[in-house]
């Protein structure tokens, strides 16, 4: 029998060792033994990091949260289009002697909101369904989106922040595209 060499701390160790008794490496080749149940406790070996990295840990939430923005959105619209929207139809759709007709006119400023808040959400749901896909342009189309909602306060400027942290780094980048290419 031949004696080996210990990797970690260059002693010469016997055969009938299977680990060095001054670093307690292992012989090459010699699987552990499987532990008895009264044995004292092995040591743990170290916390696996999870699969992928941050982009990878993150991009499911980033799109989930942009979905929640736009259905926000399109809620916040519901009481404007219950008021306002009868109102620009043609008489004969609400009836003679309508109790709404001329009562709540969409004015200009309506009008804008319910233009701004309809683009906002169709922005929101391009992110997440493009972050969804995992689109390739997604990644820079949602990092512009974010820019313009830090504006949003309170939940647009947190969600934007979020997906800035994720998203915008170098190393980012690369982890988003090997994820687009799966």
């Amino acid at each position: 029998m031949f004696t080996w060499i210990c990797p970690h701390c260059g002693r010469e160790v016997p055969p009938s060792d299977g680990e060095c008794p001054d670093c307690g490496a292992r012989e090459p080749g010699v699987q552990p033994a499987v532990e008895a149940p009264g044995d004292a406790p092995a040591a743990t070996a170290p916390p696996v990091a999870p699969p992928g990295g941050r982009v990878a840990s993150h991009l499911r939430m980033v799109m989930v949260l942009w979905m929640a923005q736009a259905l926000l959105r399109i809620l916040s619209m519901v009481p404007g289009l219950l008021m306002w929207f009868p109102m620009g139809m043609p008489s004969m759709a609400l009836g003679p002697g309508s109790l709404f007709r001329g009562q709540f006119p969409l004015t200009g400023a309506g009008w804008a909101f319910l233009l701004v808040t309809s683009a906002w959400t169709v922005a929101c749901l391009v992110v997440a369904w493009g972050l969804l896909d995992r689109a390739p342009w997604a990644r820079i189309y949602t990092i512009v989106v974010s820019v313009i909602w830090l504006l949003d306060f309170p939940l647009g400027t947190a969600l934007s922040i979020y997906t800035l942290w994720v998203l915008l780094p170098e190393t980012s980048e690369a982890e988003y595209r090997e994820l687009a290419m799966q």
